[in-house]
């Protein structure tokens, strides 16, 4: 059976094979929304509540010649690949008997005979040196007219223009806003011989390294506006914190003796909280941008390591030793005592905190020598597994409309990244890529 290394002195070294633990203190665990009939959204919004999957039917998009036409195809895929991702719908060919051949009318009976409740379509023209996506969506039961919208944009955007119809059809249905389809995945990666930052978008497409280190690079972490990259380095021979302005590109690194690691962008702030040692214990910081310590957060003895943060930053999420073997703590910000959140399990790591605040995810070792996921509610109660039987799975980080988590699994044989619904259904991988994939943090770039 394998063994983890546990909490140890900053003064031991071990490798680590529980990727919230990796390596690191030895014992570390395009457009606007503008929807137009208000009416109509909140109709659908309150008829789909509580429901399953939405049935709908996704009509080809027409266009005139031969460049335009390819261009409709590509954004066919995008739309269609872009909703079934979400796990909100079932998805079905609208019939070709559906549209009258002289008027164009649509034949919501034909709709209605093969299941579908919801009906798209649209046409692509090509408007000087720009494109031109118009969308239509109708309720197949009532034929009423739910959205009519315009994307306008150069041939590089069709996956953005694709991409925005399936965030206003999301927000349509749901009554929510989605940000699903603006977000990223930051993760670390072995493609190029070296554990290095890699980035791609929510669905594992557009993908590009952020690091060159050549060294061991772990645990990045996007702040929530995007601007800044955050993650443990040992460029100097040491893990220390990196952050990295991506408008910029300007990167500094905090130079704090002992180690740095495991950083979390606070929620509505621009500060990053971090575990360091250089006062002797390890505890938890706040970090500025630039690099300067802001205050510190935990004071106990003992390793406090993996910070996750509520919605609104006011509260804290980490990993503490305090009680014995590592279990999830969570406490007020601005202080307080910190209250022990897990019970069930002797060693439970990486918290991550839910974008509605109400569920926090982890890692736990179970008995049986797995790494397992779990999803316990912010006040203690209603435990849930989501994984179970496939291997070690670890690492779960939240999807900006919190209906999918992404996380590290081995089940494969190697570390790859999955996704799964918020319940641990549908499981499937997110992409496939040279090396091992692990540690990886979902951010919404708004």
């Amino acid at each position: 059976m394998r063994t983890l290394t546990t909490f140890l002195t900053i003064m031991r070294i071990s490798k680590i094979s529980f990727a919230g633990l990796s390596l690191v203190l030895f014992c570390l665990l395009l457009m606007p929304f503008r929807l137009q009939a208000e009416e109509a959204r909140e109709y659908i919004a309150i008829r789909k509540q509580g429901s399953g999957r939405i049935s709908i039917a996704l009509d080809r998009t027409s266009a005139k010649g031969g460049k335009e036409i390819e261009w409709a195809r590509s954004l066919d895929g995008t739309i269609r690949s872009g909703l079934d991702f979400t796990g909100l719908f079932n998805l079905m060919q609208a019939p070709v008997n559906m549209k009258n051949a002289q008027t164009g009318a649509l034949n919501f009976g034909s709709l209605n005979s093969v299941g579908a409740e919801i009906y798209t379509g649209g046409s692509l023209i090509k408007v000087g040196n720009m494109t031109r996506l118009d969308m239509e969506v109708y309720d197949a039961m009532s034929g009423k007219q739910l959205l009519k919208k315009q994307y306008t944009g150069p041939e590089t955007q069709l996956r953005s223009m694709g991409l925005q119809f399936c965030a206003d059809l999301v927000e349509l249905l749901t009554g929510k806003k989605c940000l699903l389809f603006n977000s990223k995945i930051v993760f670390v990666s072995t493609r190029s011989g070296f554990k290095e930052i890699y980035e791609c978008d929510f669905d594992g497409q557009n993908l590009m390294q952020l690091t060159n280190s050549r060294t061991i690079t772990l645990t990045p972490a996007l702040s929530q506006d995007g601007r800044y990259l955050a993650w443990t380095d040992y460029a100097g021979g040491r893990p220390d914190l990196y952050i990295r302005n991506l408008q910029t590109k300007s990167t500094v690194a905090l130079g704090k003796p002992g180690v740095s690691i495991d950083p979390s962008w606070r929620n509505g702030t621009n500060e990053v909280a971090t575990t360091l040692s250089f006062e002797g214990d390890q505890e938890i910081y706040l970090v500025r941008p630039n690099g300067t310590i802001s205050r510190r957060l935990t004071f106990s003895r003992g390793i406090d390591v993996s910070p996750s943060f509520s919605p609104d930053g006011a509260r804290m999420a980490f990993v503490s030793q305090r009680s014995g073997m590592p279990q999830v703590f969570v406490q007020d910000v601005q202080g307080g005592a910190a209250r022990r959140l897990t019970f069930s399990g002797s060693y439970n790591t990486q918290p991550s905190w839910s974008p509605a605040g109400d569920k926090i995810a982890y890692s736990s070792l179970q008995k049986n020598g797995e790494i397992n996921i779990f999803v316990i509610n912010a006040d203690g109660s209603g435990l849930l597994q989501l994984t179970r039987g496939a291997k070690d799975n670890e690492s779960p980080s939240w999807s900006p409309d919190g209906n999918m988590i992404v996380f590290m699994s081995n089940r494969q044989g190697r570390k790859k990244l999955f996704v799964m619904n918020a319940d641990g259904t549908n499981q499937r991988s997110l992409l496939q890529i040279d090396g091992e994939q692990q540690q990886p943090s979902w951010s919404t770039l708004k």
